[in-house]
């Protein structure tokens, strides 16, 4: 598997002259652990992280002498490690792990084309039947609090519930709710 295959796109971006607030407003909103900073033509010149701005925020508190109307370009980091549509995935974790680095930017031919967070690199792990049985067990343990009174798989998009129940009303709110959960197709009952 290769970096084009789990790359994140299109890229939210900031430029060097951008105000650093502006930055700061597109990590916060976006969820970003960091933004490629690109020129003209999409080049990656630099990139600004969490760790920046706080940085950067702290430096203002501490430092009078320090201009609060910063801009990215006067925070960012360079040079940038980058990678390649081309890089493999067990390369890129490896330098996620070895660096500390959250993202990396996906050049092509100098062009930024996408990003590889660590998330990008976890999600091939997880399969769609455990993020769905996730949310069955989180929706069966929120009804049966403080307990857990029943366990769930999901395979093939197939529910199955184990656990005791009072009696046959209960049991169907059980499959009722579980049936409320995006990605249930069908729900069995055991126990």
């Amino acid at each position: 598997m290769e970096a084009s295959d789990i790359m994140t796109r299109p890229v939210v971006t900031t430029t060097a002259d951008s105000p650093l607030m502006d930055a700061v407003v597109k990590l916060t909103e976006g969820g970003f652990a960091g933004l490629p900073v690109v020129d003209e033509e999409r080049r990656v010149i630099g990139m600004i992280t969490e760790v920046d701005a706080i940085r950067a925020a702290e430096e203002v508190r501490h430092a009078p002498s320090v201009p609060p109307s910063r801009t990215v370009g006067d925070v960012m980091n360079r040079p940038v490690e980058v990678v390649s549509p081309h890089t493999d995935v067990n390369d890129i974790a490896q330098r996620m792990l070895t660096d500390r680095v959250r993202s990396l930017p996906v050049v092509d031919n100098g062009v930024l084309v996408g990003i590889v967070s660590r998330r990008d690199v976890l999600r091939p792990l997880v399969r769609p039947d455990d993020v769905v049985a996730s949310h069955v067990q989180a929706v069966l343990d929120a009804y049966s609090a403080p307990d857990r009174r029943w366990t769930a798989e999901v395979k093939d998009r197939v529910a199955v519930v184990r656990g005791e129940f009072v009696d046959s009303p209960e049991r169907d709110v059980v499959i009722s709710l579980v049936h409320t959960v995006p990605g249930v197709m069908d729900v069995r009952v055991e126990g």
